[in-house]
């Protein structure tokens, strides 16, 4: 937690407990060594700590504003396991039976909860239904334990809100209300039930509890909603709100039941848009172009907006705090509904209708009026050396106007940031990309990093300030989620580096995604992608190195059929370097990896900073072509190494050993093993990480683990050191730069 910030996280969660003023408050893991990871047990020793922090209004006491105010939860608890090796449950624990029928829903709640876990697709999650009787268990942490429910001692009906200034009788006639209409409750017409829950939603403002008052009327207000039938919705043209172009928003409200629904009207921006009075289950539409002005920022998810601390993100509003996802573009409806006013508001989205998914639903992002990219992310320049920037600008609206285009480096850009190029051009069209190129001398500020590309671009008519630093965005997209979009500042690294290589061809067998291949060729080679009809004894033959991707053999299971031939290859004298694989049941991996035993374990290192102790100081691996020293492995980022190898063979060599605070040395995370007359790497060191990030070590280490012996035996012999060349393909120059 050192990492993390201690009080910043544990603030975060006292802020949610007192939003939300749980009752009882579970853990799912303990706050030791048997959670497995060092996140999951810090949620529970976090949650702990959190449970009597809300309750004192000394505790972050800037949280007490807003109607915020201290809460007491009635208990905590432990939700007890037994996964593994490892069973935390007992008899004495309060039991529950959470696999019960639901007759309402149709379905078990152990069913419900395979379908939720079979969406954790990121992880492979996907589980059976689970029928019938299951029990869990619960350790009570703090507070009084529960004896035959986890809500005992809990009030959950409407005395709970009951005090000086709303007697007992307002609670009771409150619930009097709802028996009534819950035992009036028609299915087939449910609009019949609107009067009675208008006049429940009424009697609600006489609750001084403010947290419980707006919690029930927002509830009956949705129950109002959907027994009307009301429909309401705000659509545009594009999922893409431009800044300084106009967004076509069209806003449509229909009174399906013919309910007594009358004075439609919507807010948009500043702007009133009123309806033609609803008729029964006819569509009442009108259109609206909203112009997106040039101060509106685009809209990034809330936790990227400031830059990251080291181990957290940076949320200047408290209010976001806990929320999943930024407060959407929006338009609010209003209508009398049975005598009173009701509004609704409801988000902006972009509809299309997919021809296989059919009607789909996504956010409206705001983005810039262009975007920035360079064509890397970071530079392998030797010192002095001319930087050959290739620059995309893709404008999402018209720019006639001429504009600037700036580019600097620096180690700081903002404190002592170089100019290095200022150009003029005119005339953007939009959506259509425009190239340039800005090959120019990068000022020799020291050895290591340099970062580039300051502030970016001036686009005539419209204002430029920070918004222009905005990198092409990207968006994250799956079929169980709303798509996300995320947007990075226009910025490269350029590491002033003079990294030997040897060999100048690489084949490269996809993972899970990673951009190792970028990496190779800003270090001089050229990269060819391997699917499994190019694994063939012929055609790795002209390979100096195969590398496979992060978790490969996770996701192709074709893996398997091209292990002959793979071990084949190395035999004869290639190297193969294989990337971390998870241990878990996704995929082969408990198949054939390589031509010795070893296990894959869930072990990592976790504190990038860890001391890496050197165990085989004289191994050519640490030696040649670079030499590697203890400076190698500063500023790295994130973590050491994960997914460690352990139970190896003898024919491997262990080359580094490491370990978090107050855990054991672990010495698995490079092993290498000679075969025939070539060699075989695994690795669970990050390079994935790394190498993207621009750490210069981790370039050093990784063209060593990468080197082919064989070019090693043909090099000239140490007298004859200083005729040594780097061998780069020919569609690079001696220097490592592009022709």
């Amino acid at each position: 937690m050192d990492t993390w910030g201690h009080d910043k996280i544990l603030s975060d969660v006292v802020w949610v407990i007192r939003k939300f003023q749980p009752d009882v408050i579970i853990t799912r893991f303990p706050g030791d060594e048997r959670a497995g990871h060092g996140h999951h047990a810090a949620s529970s020793l976090l949650a702990n700590e959190a449970f009597k922090a809300a309750a004192d209004p000394n505790m972050f006491p800037e949280q007490l504003q807003n109607g915020i105010k201290p809460w007491q939860a009635k208990r905590i608890l432990w939700n007890t396991f037994n996964f593994g090796t490892v069973n935390t449950t007992d008899s004495t624990q309060f039991k529950i039976d959470v696999g019960v029928y639901n007759s309402l829903l149709g379905k078990g709640y152990g069913e419900i909860a395979s379908e939720s876990r079979s969406q954790h697709k990121s992880q492979g999650f996907g589980v059976p239904a689970q029928r019938g009787e299951s029990f869990e268990y619960f350790k009570t942490i703090k507070g009084t334990a529960p004896d035959k429910d986890l809500m005992d001692g809990v009030f959950t009906g409407w005395s709970r809100t009951a005090n000086d200034h709303v007697p007992d009788i307002i609670a009771a006639g409150i619930k009097n209300e709802i028996d009534k209409i819950t035992s009036n409750f028609s299915v087939t017409n449910p609009e019949n039930s609107l009067k009675d829950l208008v006049a429940l939603y009424e009697s609600l403002d006489k609750i001084t509890d403010v947290y419980w008052r707006e919690q029930k009327k927002e509830q009956i207000k949705k129950l109002i909603e959907l027994c009307s039938g009301l429909f309401m919705e705000a659509t545009a043209a594009s999922q893409y709100a431009v800044q300084g172009d106009t967004l076509k928003v069209t806003m449509t409200v229909n009174n399906r039941s013919g309910a007594n629904i009358i004075n439609a009207d919507a807010q948009i921006d500043t702007t009133y848009v009123i309806f033609d009075q609803l008729q029964k289950n006819t569509n009442a539409v009108k259109t609206y172009n909203w112009y997106i002005d040039t101060k509106f920022r685009p809209m990034q998810p809330y936790w990227l907006e400031n830059e990251m601390e080291k181990g957290s993100f940076t949320v200047i509003d408290q209010n976001f705090i806990g929320k999943a996802e930024n407060d959407p573009i929006s338009v609010t409806f209003s209508m009398m509904i049975e005598g009173r006013e009701f509004t609704f508001k409801k988000p902006v989205r972009y509809k299309y209708t997919d021809p296989v998914k059919g009607e789909i639903y996504q956010p409206v992002i705001n983005v810039p009026y262009a975007e920035i990219k360079t064509d890397k992310s970071v530079y392998i320049l030797k010192p002095g050396e001319a930087l050959p920037l290739q620059v995309k600008i893709t404008p999402h609206l018209s720019l006639k106007d001429s504009f600037n285009l700036v580019a600097a480096v620096g180690k700081n850009l903002k404190v002592d940031g170089v100019l290095i190029n200022k150009e003029k051009f005119t005339g953007l069209e939009k959506d259509k990309p425009k190239f340039f190129t800005l090959k120019t001398d990068v000022p020799n500020l020291g050895s290591g990093e340099l970062q580039g590309l300051a502030a970016a671009i001036n686009l005539g008519h419209l204002e430029s300030d920070n918004l222009s630093l905005i990198k092409s965005f990207k968006t994250i997209v799956y079929d169980h989620i709303p798509s996300i979009t995320y947007f990075k500042p226009a910025s490269f690294t350029v590491l002033q580096l003079d990294v030997k290589t040897l060999g100048t061809l690489a084949g490269y067998i996809p993972g899970a995604g990673d951009k190792i291949p970028e990496a190779l060729e800003q270090m001089g080679y050229k990269v060819v992608t391997l699917k499994e009809s190019d694994i063939t004894a012929e055609k790795l033959r002209q390979f100096d190195v195969i590398i496979t991707g992060v978790r490969a053999y996770n996701t192709n299971e074709w893996m398997n059929n091209v292990y002959d031939v793979l071990m084949q290859y190395v035999k004869e004298g290639g190297v193969l370097v294989s990337q971390y694989n998870t241990s878990n049941q996704i995929g082969p991996v408990r198949a054939k990896i390589a031509p010795y035993p070893f296990t894959i374990t869930r072990n990592r290192i976790t504190d990038e900073e860890a001391k890496v102790n050197f165990l085989l100081p004289q191994h050519r691996v640490l030696n040649y072509p670079n030499k590697i020293t203890a400076k190698d492995f500063e500023g790295w980022i994130q973590e050491r190494s994960i997914y460690n190898a352990e139970n190896t063979d003898t024919a491997y060599k262990k080359i580094f050993s490491m370990k978090d605070p107050g855990e054991s040395e672990q010495d698995g995370s490079l092993i290498i093993a000679n075969y025939g007359q070539g060699r075989f790497v695994y690795t669970g060191l990050v390079f994935f990480r790394e190498l993207p990030a621009g750490v210069p070590g981790a370039y050093r280490l990784f063209a060593n683990i990468i080197a082919n012996k064989r070019q090693a035996d043909n090099t000239p012999k140490k007298s004859d050191k200083k005729n040594e060349k780097i061998n780069v393909p020919s569609k690079f120059n001696r220097k490592g730069a592009r022709n």
